[in-house]
């Protein structure tokens, strides 16, 4: 009889529809596949920043360690909140293909960010998204959004439902001079069932727009949900981004999650992504965003680090051997430090 793989993942609607992606190639390779809901710190401290969790990983540890524990057999994450410090008695033992690592602009009026009007709100947990948002528009004012993807856009679409609704209520009144060809009723029922949610969620802050990874929103069946832009290439993408990691202890299940679900180019791209951010040491502390992408026989790699407020930066792109590429992308790395990367993360790090 197939040994039953006990998957520990969040239990959050993206983490369990991450873990249901990688459940189900295992199934269709006809692995009995169990899924753990496990609550991590970042779920439990919901009010506060993610660089303020501590050391990256505040959504990986818990997991991880009832991989270590035996609780479960291994754990399914996104890999850009994988530290790159990473416990001695595990391994990534699966690296499934890539979604889009891109990051996407989200509105409630299909306004691009060079529309935006000067002051306009945009919210994001990132310090990368913020930096980079400032340096492109330095005009904006970037607040903090918290919680999960739906959530997220809910909190951006609230306010225009919420005066909308007001609208048609204060219409269907007999004092009121506003007509509708709809009553309020009405148009209520025309909502979808996630904009009904979003309209009796509460905001504190009402946001013009908001920055999302692709990956998130189409994984979450969101995307056809809201207006969105494609942040062009200034906009360098987290490391790992879109890409999911499995860690299990190293042994006869490793061998099998990764014969089942590895990729070896989104591994090898993202391995590139990981060497860089580790040797720079910047995780969750600091701007940094690095793509890497196989072309031919090289990685072509992306790096980008920022000052917080995105008025300083070094940025570069090199070519590197495939064949090398971890030694490659550490010498970059080292290059870079030189240059004022190292520079740049550690006066992140202080002001964090």
């Amino acid at each position: 009889m197939t040994e039953t793989i006990r998957l520990a993942t969040r239990g959050s609607d993206l983490a369990l529809r991450q873990a249901q992606a990688v459940a189900q190639r295992l199934q269709n390779r006809r692995r009995d596949v169990e899924l753990v809901e496990v609550s991590t710190t970042g779920d439990e401290l919901r009010d506060e920043l993610i660089h303020r969790l501590g050391k990256t990983g505040a959504f990986v540890r818990s997991l991880d360690e009832k991989v270590i524990d035996g609780t479960v057999d291994a754990a399914v994450h996104s890999m850009k909140d994988m530290p790159t410090e990473f416990p001695e008695e595990l391994v990534v033992a699966g690296v499934p293909e890539r979604a889009s690592p891109v990051d996407l602009l989200l509105t409630s009026d299909g306004a691009t960010l060079k529309d935006l009007p000067s002051g306009s709100t945009v919210g994001t947990s990132s310090l990368r998204r913020k930096a980079q948002l400032l340096a492109e528009r330095p005009d904006l004012d970037v607040q903090p959004l918290r919680g999960n993807v739906d959530t997220r856009v809910q909190k951006l679409l609230a306010p225009e439902l919420q005066t909308e609704h007001e609208r048609r209520m204060d219409a269907d009144t007999e004092e009121s001079d506003t007509s509708y060809d709809r009553t309020a009723e009405e148009w209520f029922d025309d909502l979808t069932e996630f904009e009904r949610q979003a309209l009796g969620r509460e905001v504190e802050t009402r946001f013009d727009a908001i920055v999302l990874a692709e990956a998130g929103l189409e994984r979450s069946d969101l995307l056809d949900s809201v207006d969105h832009e494609r942040l062009g290439a200034s906009f360098v993408p987290a490391p790992g981004q879109g890409a999911l990691a499995v860690t299990a202890r190293d042994g006869e299940i490793a061998q099998t999650i990764n014969h089942e679900l590895d990729h070896p180019r989104t591994r090898v791209e993202t391995t590139v992504e990981r060497t860089i951010l580790g040797t720079l040491g910047g995780g969750c502390v600091a701007p940094v965003g690095i793509h890497a992408v196989i072309q031919g026989e090289y990685v072509h790699a992306k790096v980008r680090v920022l000052s917080q407020d995105g008025t300083e930066e070094i940025s570069a792109t090199r070519d590197l051997p495939v064949e090398t590429h971890p030694e490659a992308a550490r010498e970059f790395a080292e290059g870079l430090a030189e240059e004022g990367a190292a520079e740049l993360i550690e006066r992140a790090r202080r002001e964090t």
